[in-house]
């Protein structure tokens, strides 16, 4: 997953050797600097620049020009050495620019040998300064990472040099002007505009052939919009304007993608790339006129979109992403305020002199009020985003539909069931630690790509309410329920089948509402022989007839009375009456089974099934974790932040769950 830095930010480097890129608008220096602990440079034996490209572990382009690619071993690296700086600097003296705010930011990007990003940062908020530190690698307890720097210096590479404490400085700045001067004529020319205004994500590596990881791009292809840890298919591949859920696909920070790149030379765009579209939808609603010195009021529904359901799940991805991204700078500015304070103290620390005396308390003080400061106002600015995104939220949140809403909601009131399929559904909520009164809804596109999983495994939830097994079972079963009747309810009438697998018929209390008001295909089956067994029988039966049928190109051709419907499999208390053929099918029917319809849910403990060994670990990895209690195990493709998911439980008390799935019930019936 790549990671779009914001200045100060840092991010761990899981490869040892590295390739830095720089795509610029016009031609310019690139060069490296070794820092020991504090960030000093030996000697200029420790700058690595176009009169002297190589040095253990380090290349860097020979000459100006608008795009480089800098080499780095860190494995390769002194033991001294704990610091690479990679700076930019604009030529002097051969009628170019000579400040980066007359020139397009330029990007820089970490990759690895094979080409794969890991980590990206726009250098933009120059303006007077003509050389600038742009990333720093540093190792820290024995492990690298990297830090947006964006440091400029309006004296150019002779003050950033002095800055970095190298006595030689304004020496070695003239001497790398001259090398460049002399070999201005052989500088790469920046490259002709594009259409599409985007400079920044043009492959260097060849491209993803079909048995890699990605699709094959040209040069000047349209980057993919990124798919969450919750998400796999692009709008692109589906053929249709809605944008990927940020929710649906994987289950943890192991899940990526690649990141929306710049569109432009200036700042970075921190809004949701689809707030934005060239297709005419609907005008949105118009936001009432703010008070001066006010911000605009929010409205529900103001994202782009082609009817108001899909400009309300727009509305709400982007308000996930700039949760998302105002946390991320909050939590990157909070660690650069840390970095520099024991930068300082190290300093104060290491002269014998401030030891004695007030010298060195006045130093430290001095220190953390700086960092306080440095905190306070990150901190502000975060409060900030986080009300304007609550004042959206409050609008947002009564406006949207049943499928989309929480149970409390007052639309479920007015609920009928659905003519057509809607485009996502709504299985739990989203919060992060700094914002925790700030709920995010998390959709998941339908129809359904991945099963569910719901994990009755923990012993406690975040907040240690739950410590008893037998009640974590049961509330398992109870939010199992609740996600079952919410798909229900969503789907036409005749258009979702559910079948139940309780073999122990422990869930018998929970699986009440179903049973009762019979929405269920049949009564939940019992028994390893009789239930199990059986009902996977014909499941998988099913997954074969329709492969058959789409591989022959005859997708007509299958049995009349065929159910066309989704299915939904729920299974209880797995792996209890299992045996391994059962365990086999059930992999199966994970794996091939949403292709065409089929879906599953388990209600289960990992540990329950450690018998199995590794055998079950691809099942779990093909489904989507859900908790009964909240729990911080899902992660966001763009920053990896570790969100809190909330079941989306019916409130204690309420019969909304009853009345919706009598009227789906008294729906079928009428269909059939």
């Amino acid at each position: 997953m790549t990671a779009e830095l914001v200045r100060g930010q840092n991010h761990p480097l899981s490869q040892s050797r590295l390739e830095i890129r720089v795509s610029a608008g016009t031609p310019m220096v690139a060069a490296a600097t070794l820092g020991d602990e504090q960030g000093r440079i030996h000697g200029v034996e420790w700058v690595a620049h176009p009169g002297t490209p190589t040095l253990p572990g380090l290349e860097v382009s020979r000459q100006a020009a608008a795009d480089h690619r800098l080499a780095v071993d860190l494995d390769a690296m002194p033991e001294a050495v704990h610091r690479i700086s990679v700076l930019l600097a604009l030529p002097i003296g051969v009628g170019g620019p000579t400040r980066f705010g007359a020139v397009p930011a330029p990007f820089v990007a970490v990759t690895g040998l094979d080409g794969t990003e890991l980590v990206s940062y726009t250098v933009a908020g120059l303006d007077s300064e003509s050389a600038v530190v742009a990333l720093e690698l540093y190792r820290r307890q024995d492990a690298w990472k990297v830090r947006a720097i964006g440091q400029g210096y309006a004296g150019g590479l002779a003050d950033l040099f002095t800055d970095q404490g190298l006595a030689q400085a304004g020496q070695l700045a003239g001497g790398i002007h001259e090398a460049v001067a002399q070999g201005v004529a052989r500088s790469v020319p920046a490259p002709p505009s594009r259409p599409d205004g985007d400079r920044s994500r043009q492959p260097a590596a060849p491209a993803l052939g079909p048995d890699q990881s990605g699709p094959a791009s040209a040069p000047n292809s349209v980057p993919q919009q990124p798919t969450s840890p919750y998400g796999t298919q692009s709008p692109a591949a589906s053929g249709q304007p809605a944008p990927q859920s940020p929710y649906q696909g994987g289950s943890g920070a192991g899940d990526g993608a690649q990141q929306p790149a710049p569109t432009s030379g200036g700042g970075i765009d921190y809004s949701h790339p689809r707030r934005q579209t060239s297709a005419p939808p609907p005008p949105p609603p118009t936001a009432p006129p703010a008070e001066p010195g006010r911000p605009p009021q929010p409205v529900a529904g103001d994202a782009t979109g082609w009817s108001m359901e899909e400009r309300l799940y727009n509305q709400v991805w982007g308000m996930f992403e700039d949760l998302a991204r105002t946390t991320a700078a909050y939590r990157s500015a909070v660690d650069f305020a840390e970095s520099r304070m024991e930068k300082e103290l190290d300093q104060v620390l290491s002269d014998p002199r401030s030891r004695i005396g007030g010298q060195g308390d006045a130093a430290r003080e001095a220190a953390q009020a700086r960092h306080t400061e440095l905190v306070n106002q990150a901190r502000a600015a975060l409060d900030r985003d986080i009300a304007q995104l609550t004042a959206e939220s409050e609008v947002v949140e009564p406006a949207l539909p049943p499928a989309f809403a929480r149970w409390d909601n007052p639309a479920w009131h007015a609920y009928r069931v659905p003519m057509e399929i809607p485009m996502a559904v709504r299985l739990g909520d989203l919060h992060l630690p700094e914002s925790a009164d700030l709920r995010i809804p998390m959709l998941i596109r339908l129809p359904l790509e991945r099963g569910l999983w719901i994990d009755s495994g923990r012993a406690a939830s975040l907040d240690g309410s739950f410590t008893d097994a037998h009640d974590l079972r049961r509330l398992a079963m109870d939010t199992a329920v609740a996600h079952a009747a919410r798909l229900l309810a969503v789907y036409p009438a005749g258009e979702f089948t559910v079948h139940v697998i309780d073999p122990a018929g422990s869930g018998a209390q929970a699986l009440a509402p179903l049973v009762q008001t019979g929405v269920l295909a049949g009564p939940p089956a019992a028994g390893a022989a009789a239930g199990v067994a059986d009902v996977l029988a014909r499941l998988t039966e099913r997954v074969d007839l329709i492969q058959m049928a789409l591989r022959g190109g005859a997708p007509d051709a299958l049995p009349p009375g065929f159910d066309t419907s989704q299915q939904l499999l729920i299974v209880n208390d797995f792996p209890h009456g299992f045996d391994d053929r059962a365990v086999t099918q059930l992999r199966y029917l994970a794996d091939e089974g949403p292709a065409v319809g089929v879906h599953l849910m388990m209600v289960a403990d990992r540990e329950d099934a450690a018998g199995y060994g590794p055998l079950l670990d691809p099942l779990w990895r093909a489904l989507l974790r859900l908790t009964p209690v909240p729990d911080d195990h899902l992660a966001d493709p763009w920053v990896g932040h570790a969100w809190t998911y909330v079941p989306p439980l019916v409130p204690p008390g309420s019969q909304v769950l009853q009345q919706v799935l009598t009227q789906v019930a008294a729906a079928r019936a009428k269909h059939w």
